[in-house]
Order: C-alpha cells, then structure tokens, then sequence
C-alpha cells in the first residue's frame, strides 16, 4: 500500500522539472563552495555536488519504486496528478512530513558519503559533511517553499 500517492516522474521529465532540479543542484554546489571556501576547487566541488545528487536522485527512485510500486515523491504537482494529498487530513499530513524527512535524511547520508569520497584529500571530513548539511537543509527548505508557492499560484 503505498504512503502517498503523489507523481513526480512526469514533473521530472518536464522542463520545469529539469530548470527545477539543476536550480537545486547549482545552488547546492554554491553553498558547498561557501561552506569549504577553498579557491581554485569549484568544479571539483561542482562535480561532487552533480556527482551526489544524481546518486541521491537514483536512489530516491529506486526505494519509491520499492516502497511504493510506483515513482512517487511527497510534492504535489497540479498538471503531473490528479492525486493530490490531501494536507487537511492528519494522516496524509503526517505521512507527508514523515515521507518527506526521511526522503532528506537519506539524501544527505548518501551525499555526504560521496561528496567525502570525492573531497576527502582536499577537504576534512567535517567541514565536507558540514557543506552537505548546509546544502542541503538550503535545497531542502528553498525548494519546498518555491513548490508549495507554485502549485498555490496554478492551482488558483
């Protein structure tokens, strides 16, 4: 049975999905180029971001696919679903959030152990998870408001 029933595979392979993503994705390389502040190491830094997200992304897919027999995420996209979650319900809510936390907490582990794998000679391994955790808490935060600011302008 699955959790949510909310597609993101559609989004994905939209246009606004792929400005949507590699909007994240540039904007998690800047705040990892901050947070280590070493010059001269951006595109290093830049493909280890690529290099994360993508792995992430991957795996994202691959456990949705698992968990819920389907590509689904915890966002809700008025022109990929008629599906939508239904937030004035405490369990869809709850599941949402829950969904939602854990899908972050994954993705900076994974991240984290490859953006350690990739930086580890430049960088120490606390500054390297310091930057993922920056990143993405940013990425995460960023790209739920501009979402939810989105689906509220074209769902009016």
């Amino acid at each position: 049975m699955p959790l949510l029933n909310v597609s993101f595979g559609i989004f994905a392979f939209m246009p606004q999905g792929w400005l949507f993503m590699m909007f994240i994705i540039l904007m998690e390389t800047s705040i990892m180029n901050r947070v280590l502040g070493k010059k001269g190491k951006e595109m290093r830094v830049f493909v280890s971001a690529l290099a994360a997200n993508g792995v992430s992304g991957i795996v994202g897919i691959a456990a949705s696919l698992l968990i819920n027999g389907g590509w689904w995420l915890v966002v809700w996209f008025p022109w990929v679903s008629s599906h939508e979650v239904n937030v004035h319900e405490p369990r869809a809510l709850t599941g949402l959030v829950a969904y939602y936390l854990v899908a972050m907490v994954l993705s900076i582990l994974i991240e984290w152990g490859l953006n350690h794998a990739i930086l580890k000679k430049i960088f120490p391994a606390r500054k390297i998870l310091k930057a993922t955790l920056w990143a993405n808490g940013a990425s995460y935060a960023l790209g739920a408001i501009l979402i939810t600011l989105l689906c509220t302008l074209l769902s009016t």
